[in-house]
């Protein structure tokens, strides 16, 4: 844990408070081991049923909250990014950007419904909307997102977009928001018409990733690669202010219960922000692990998930074309378990 204490300072211009009085301390509670070789993009927790979704590879693994151990496998989930849950119908929904489907699965037992194919190249970040019924899949190569109804499985229309979607949320009134990671702006869509009604700029944010939504303060954040957290007025369509955050974001997310926002950044931190009013303060920036650059939260616990894993030293020597890549170490992958310490 970091324990160097923040400088005391405000910048009332913009609503940016920085206080070590506030600070909050964090823990890693536990880190789940899970085996698995490859790499993996989003995860989701169920909170009625106390399960954890984590996309790993080409397959998801489920995991039992109660006892923070793997409980069953959702296979060939190709290049599996997202997963959507719809609660209300008894339905998950996991995007697979490799074969561009969306592979629909029950709740209860994780079985295979049936797989949905999308019109769009690459669907990444999946959303699904319970004002209507439907699942949005952010295409982020085709540039468009596709529409599914979640009681029929069936697609039911296409929304182009201006720019390559990344994550996005619905405000629970039948509205959708999404960054567009390389316009550096959000898109406001309508779930009904399938239409977006307006985009916005969150300049200074650059690259967009990970958003979530206060709903009822009607407040977004953007979490950007040139470390920033941009809160956006979801109903004028504005900038309200920006927070700075750790380095490499890739989600975020808001915890109601607790006024608090979370950026998961993937040199290793995890950016905690108090929200009171359209005042932000960052209470901490918690030392997780490298690479652990996304996240799911459980509101009702508090506890926030994280997964991450080691990796073997990229080779110094210099060779022609694109730098390598580096090698994950078998055995490592692991989900990380963290929770307020006070």
């Amino acid at each position: 844990m970091k324990t160097t204490l923040l400088t005391l300072f405000c910048i009332a211009s913009i609503g940016v408070c920085v206080n070590a009085q506030e600070k909050s301390h964090y823990k890693i509670a536990d880190r789940i081991k899970i085996d698995s070789a490859g790499g993996w993009d989003y995860v989701s927790v169920d909170e009625k049923l106390n399960r954890l979704y984590v996309s790993h590879s080409n397959i998801v693994q489920v995991v039992d909250l109660n006892t923070n151990k793997q409980m069953a496998v959702i296979p060939n989930t190709y290049g599996v990014h997202g997963i959507a849950l719809a609660d209300d119908l008894n339905k998950g929904f996991i995007s697979d950007g490799k074969d561009t489907t969306v592979t629909v699965f029950d709740l209860n037992t994780n079985a295979v419904i049936t797989k949905v194919t999308v019109t769009g190249a690459k669907p990444d970040a999946i959303t699904y909307d319970d004002v209507t019924n439907r699942v949005f899949t952010m295409n982020g190569k085709g540039k468009n997102a596709t529409v599914i109804d979640a009681k029929t499985n069936m697609v039911i229309g296409t929304i182009p977009l201006e720019g390559k979607p990344e994550f996005c949320v619905a405000d629970g009134n039948g509205k959708l928001y999404v960054n567009i990671e390389d316009k550096n702006a959000i898109d406001e869509i309508d779930a009904s018409s399938m239409k977006v009604l307006r985009q916005w700029s969150i300049a200074p944010g650059e690259s967009p990733s990970g958003l979530a939504m206060d709903k009822k303060s009607r407040r977004l954040f953007s979490v950007c690669d040139n470390q920033m957290m941009v809160v956006s007025d979801a109903d004028k369509g504005s900038v309200v202010t920006t927070v700075p955050i750790g380095d490499g974001p890739d989600a975020a997310c808001f915890d109601a219960e607790r006024m608090l926002v979370y950026s998961s950044n993937g040199t290793g931190t995890l950016t905690i922000v108090k929200e009171s009013g359209n005042n932000y303060s960052v209470l901490q920036n918690f030392e997780t692990q490298r690479s652990a650059r996304t996240m799911a939260i459980n509101t009702k616990t508090g506890h926030i998930y994280l997964p991450a894993a080691e990796y073997m030293p990229v080779n110094s020597v210099k060779v022609d074309g694109p730098k390598p890549k580096p090698t994950m170490k078998p055995g490592t992958f692991m989900i990380l378990d963290v929770v307020a310490a006070n």
